[in-house]
């Protein structure tokens, strides 16, 4: 079989972002607060329209620091609606979601309904035109695709910002009280976080759209919970999982022709699912042996 330098570049880089999502998502799920991911992919769109009437591009780099704003508003707004005002999680993720992605809408009626900003840009994501985006210098000299890059550049961030506070992380996630007592400043780590976590959503949005990167960030951290309980193979394990998604992914995609980000996602449920089977007859066997075992430990 001969060597597919597509094929190679968007496994790749779809293994890079779901990576980067795994390692983000697995706090995320230790802090109950996984679906945070999806409310931040919709309220950054009132960022993603500003920066596109700002740049007149839906590439320009107006358009990342605008939703990344919008996402950490977004943080911010849960943050404040679950502490100051008492508001549960779930219900202040919901207001703060439909109530900026409203925004949202609002200004894409009045001051771009002349331009091609339409769901397809932020939901679904094309991976498979990768190769042919490339980052190309004004000298007229091509540095490979451009999403590969920007990939790159959210791994380094994200490995660095676990590695650099993966101790603040580990404490706060599984007890901030605690984590306050000893000196930890909780909310910054917290927002520090979710500002990750806002930007991998959006710098990840136009290669993989926001339901893969939503599905990157909740399903491989878990499934691979499902298997177990320490922290740093549940690391491991997510990163397994986001590979062998992407891996896998693509080839049915290729095979099926049909969409990649969809067959990705499609794979990752899968996966769950048959871990969930395969733990829950793991789990019932164990206990059946116990039993069986247990007149004679007595």
């Amino acid at each position: 079989m001969s060597f597919d330098q597509n094929a190679f570049l968007i496994i790749i880089t779809a293994s890079m972002i779901a990576i980067s999502c795994g390692l983000l998502g697995v706090f995320m799920m230790l802090r109950k607060m996984s679906m945070t991911g999806d409310a931040i992919s919709h309220a950054v769109l009132p960022g993603i329209v500003i920066g596109f009437l700002v740049s007149g591009t839906q590439r320009g780099l107006e358009v990342i620091i605008g939703a990344g704003i919008l996402g950490i508003l977004a943080t911010l707004m849960i943050d404040w609606l679950r502490k100051k005002a008492r508001v549960q999680l779930d219900a202040s993720i919901g207001i703060t979601f439909t109530l900026l992605f409203a925004i949202g809408i609002i200004l894409i009626s009045v001051f771009a309904y002349r331009v091609d900003l339409d769901q397809e840009c932020v939901l679904y994501g094309e991976i498979a035109y990768l190769p042919i985006d490339l980052w190309i210098s004004s000298s007229g000299q091509s540095f490979g695709p451009r999403i590969m890059w920007l990939a790159i550049l959210n791994l380094l961030l994200v490995g660095g910002f676990i590695a650099l506070f993966y101790k603040e992380l580990k404490i706060t996630s599984f007890d901030e009280k605690f984590g306050i007592v000893i000196g930890i400043p909780a909310s910054a780590i917290n927002l520090g976080l979710m500002s990750m976590v806002s930007y991998t959503t959006v710098s990840s949005f136009e290669a993989v759209g926001a339901i893969l990167v939503v599905a990157l960030l909740v399903v491989p951290p878990a499934t691979a919970y499902l298997w177990t309980r320490d922290l740093r193979p549940l690391i491991q394990l997510t990163i397994l999982t986001g590979v062998l998604v992407s891996v896998v992914g693509y080839y049915l995609a290729y095979l099926f022709d049909s969409s990649i980000a969809g067959m990705m996602v499609t794979v990752a449920g899968i996966i769950f699912f048959l871990s969930v089977i395969f733990t829950h007859k793991k789990f019932k066997f164990t206990l059946g042996t116990q039993k069986e075992t247990q007149p004679f430990s007595s």
